[in-house]
């Protein structure tokens, strides 16, 4: 861990950035940051930059303070790099890296292998917002922050389900929850309420999923016909593979959907014995331990009997080991 209190001396210019596409985690740890420094050192000049994110999400305070703007060739004294596991996930926040006089790279992403003059990072944890909180002073945390990290956490442990969560979760949850926030609202609002056509497309992807290898694996698809047929966005296409994940009798779900002709973004998580992050990485992505995934380009049908091939590897692994 570091001191953030020591590293913000004589510091008058902060950017915040999260990875692209970003999700719960992404949101609520770098709005969590945001509001802490704006509250407790109003002599620094933050901005948070990501790319547009979804609906759900403006419930937290400050997303109408995102910037979806980079601009080019804007430095600034730190930069803080939150739950990006590499540089190429930064998307155009990348320049920062390149242009701030200081880095902090704090993140939980196994495949992280730093990047930043000070790199946090914690395989373990729950999500970066549970590490965000540690390097904050509790007292000093706004309702703001406090709402920020709790969408986070909740958003990385699937409401508590997951295996990253760990009893010290609970207690910066419950922390987090005293400062008065709406953990419910929060809860429902930003993970389990779906919009009419978001419930449509989950309906397709579920209806038209398919079981193979003797059931241990579910797979579903989605392309860009699909989406536009259903009105629907990639941001309307979360929490499918968690849906599919909770299928009875199955240890992975890998979930593709059409990013651009012919590419296709894979999702995949796992139960308890399949390690997805290294399934991911043969094919240059990355992720956690139960949940992880890649760019790809390439047919439907090749895609997923590479991938399969790859997984049999991993279950082959896991008999050997029995």
């Amino acid at each position: 861990m570091f001191n953030l209190a020591e590293e913000l001396k004589n510091v008058r210019t902060a950017a915040i950035a999260g990875h692209i596409r970003p999700d719960g985690d992404a949101v609520g740890s770098c709005l969590g940051l945001y509001h802490y420094l704006r509250k407790n050192y109003p002599e620094v000049e933050t901005k948070v930059y990501l790319e547009k994110i979804p609906d759900s999400y403006r419930i937290i305070p400050g997303t109408e303070e995102i910037c979806h703007d980079f601009g080019r060739n804007r430095g600034c004294d730190l930069f803080f790099c939150l739950d990006c596991a590499d540089e190429r996930r930064l998307g155009q926040a990348a320049d920062f890296r390149k242009t701030a006089r200081r880095v902090i790279c704090i993140d939980h992403h196994i495949s992280n292998q730093g990047f930043g003059d000070i790199d946090y990072i914690v395989p373990d944890a729950s999500s970066t917002s549970e590490l965000v909180f540690t390097v904050l002073e509790e007292e000093k945390i706004p309702a703001e922050s406090a709402e920020a990290l709790y969408m986070g956490i909740v958003h990385d442990t699937g409401v508590f389900r997951h295996s990253c969560t760990s009893p010290e979760t609970m207690e910066i949850a419950a922390k987090l929850m005293r400062k008065g926030i709406d953990a419910s609202g929060i809860t429902n609002y930003t993970y389990y309420d779906k919009t009419y056509r978001q419930n449509r497309i989950i309906g397709k992807a579920l209806q038209e999923s398919i079981l193979v290898r003797s059931g241990k694996v579910i797979l579903s698809k989605v392309s860009l016909q699909d989406m536009e047929d259903y009105g629907v966005e990639p941001s309307d296409l979360d929490g499918i593979v968690q849906m599919l994940m909770s299928t009875r009798g199955t240890e992975v779900a890998v979930f593709l959907y059409e990013s651009e002709p012919g590419k296709y973004k894979v999702s995949l998580r796992s139960k308890s014995c399949v390690d997805v992050s290294r399934v991911a990485g043969t094919f240059g992505g990355g992720g956690h331990v139960r949940a992880a995934g890649y760019n790809i380009q390439g047919g439907v049908r090749e895609i997923t009997e590479r991938l399969l091939f790859c997984l049999d590897g991993q279950f082959a692994q896991v008999k050997d080991s029995d």
